[in-house]
């Protein structure tokens, strides 16, 4: 039994990769590409030396990661080169397999703004349904984690969006090109927008605390566990004017429950104090694992 939910496990993680790894390809192939935006990363790399040299994208991603994977081999295990080894050579043979596809229709759009936003958009958001399964396309990826390891309150796209900003530099020494290089930007713009969407946005919620009279409590409190299926925490309080015991309901609430537990609150007391705020990250039953690995 054990055994069938490892394999079931591993089918999951490596379906979902799959799926980033198409995103991500025909992003860059039928978007970044063709249109010589260097988004960022390995990819935008082998896109400046393609344009330099003539030799295929996909090719260069997989002869630039060769040294790379080894430095995740070392700091991060043999899971995390295994599957990086997989996303890497199947988004690069899919990179070279979307030109050939659709070469005739190539490029789709000849509005370079469509072609920023769509691809830097696509790239992103491939890339982090990968980086969700604790794997990367290798590259400037396994840069990203490694900083990620050491700065650990810096989030993931900051920091690949500072290395992608070098990368737009060496572009524009190639290119020299102003129109292009703004488009670039544009598109690592998308890029990190839709990637961070992808990585956190799962484990995004709302932060709510609801300072309602003690008589009101239980009314709120069992609405909220038996509608809404989450639980909270009730902290004694008393307001600071008025002298009179209060209670604090704190809870936290995925984004798209949030309506309905303020339909909760105004039906049963509209003159409840609430506070909201966003919580981008959460650990306990319900969200993340304090043993999951940081994104």
């Amino acid at each position: 039994m054990k055994h069938k939910a490892v394999i079931i496990k591993y089918l999951k993680k490596y379906a979902v990769i799959i799926f980033g790894c198409v995103i991500y390809s025909l992003g860059v192939a039928l978007f970044l590409d063709v249109n010589e935006l260097a988004s960022g990363g390995a990819t935008g790399i082998a896109i400046v030396l393609n344009h330099l040299t003539g030799f295929p994208t996909g090719w260069i991603i997989l002869i630039m990661n060769i040294p790379l994977l080894i430095l995740g081999l070392i700091f991060f295990g043999k899971d995390f080169a295994i599957s990086t080894i997989f996303a890497t050579v199947l988004s690069s043979l899919l990179i070279e397999l979307w030109g050939i596809v659709f070469a005739p229709v190539l490029p789709l759009t000849e509005n370079i703004l469509i072609a920023s936003v769509v691809g830097g958009g696509l790239f992103g958001a491939g890339l982090g349904f990968i980086f969700r399964m604790g794997s990367s396309t290798g590259g400037t990826d396994i840069i990203v984690k490694l900083l990620r390891k050491k700065f650990r309150s810096v989030r993931t796209g900051l920091i690949s969006l500072g290395i992608d900003t070098l990368i737009v530099i060496f572009s524009a020494i190639v290119y020299k090109d102003f129109d292009l290089i703004c488009f670039t930007i544009i598109s690592i713009i998308a890029f990190t927008i839709a990637f961070d969407a992808v990585l956190y946005g799962g484990n995004s919620a709302k932060l709510v605390f609801i300072i309602t009279d003690v008589d009101k409590t239980d009314a709120i409190k069992e609405k909220i566990l038996k509608e809404l299926d989450i639980s909270a925490t009730l902290v004694d309080g008393e307001g600071a004017y008025s002298g009179q015991n209060k209670c604090v309901i704190m809870c936290a609430i995925k984004n798209i429950l949030y309506p309905k537990l303020h339909d909760v609150v105004r039906d049963i007391d509209p003159n409840a104090f609430t506070i909201v705020s966003s919580a981008k990250e959460i650990y306990g039953e319900g969200y993340k694992n304090h043993n999951d690995e940081e994104l």
